[in-house]
């Protein structure tokens, strides 16, 4: 990722408190371009981004069919998870989105935006939400 991208998102994910670990884990992005097999591509996508996700782990897919949720909501989301102790993992697919697979472990289907985003935003969106739904519950100045 440029280096815009990682200050981006380190500007928020060091925001947030210690009880709440924002951590990126990377898949290589399956082969594209002419005469790539798509399908086959996103399956191993797929393949790859379940052996990350541990078996006690909440899973939301976020997908374009998805759930829109406010900051509002994603506030009340984030402070239900912290309450429940629940590890959440928030899946993002590739360009040709997610494996079905992935999508059918999810516990919830997310949707960000009806646009679609690049990946470099789409992580700087997820931290600062998510540091923005913190401020929120914490009456924080922030949101304000």
């Amino acid at each position: 990722m440029p280096a815009w991208v990682e200050q981006g998102v380190q500007a928020y994910s060091k925001r947030l408190p210690a009880e709440i670990n924002f951590e990126i884990k990377e898949i290589p992005l399956g082969r594209r371009g002419k005469g790539a097999d798509i399908k086959r591509a996103i399956v191993t996508e797929g393949r790859q981004m379940m052996t990350l996700i541990p078996a006690a782990d909440k899973v939301i897919a976020l997908e374009m069919k998805g759930k829109s949720w406010s900051t509002a909501q994603l506030a009340q989301t984030l402070q239900q998870w912290q309450r429940e102790g629940d590890n959440i993992s928030l899946l993002v697919g590739g360009p040709d989105g997610l494996a079905a697979e992935c999508v059918s472990r999810a516990n919830q289907q997310w949707s960000l935006s009806a646009l679609t985003l690049p990946h470099p935003l789409v992580r700087i969106v997820l931290a600062e939400q998510l540091y923005r739904a913190w401020a929120i519950n914490n009456n924080h100045p922030y949101h304000r």
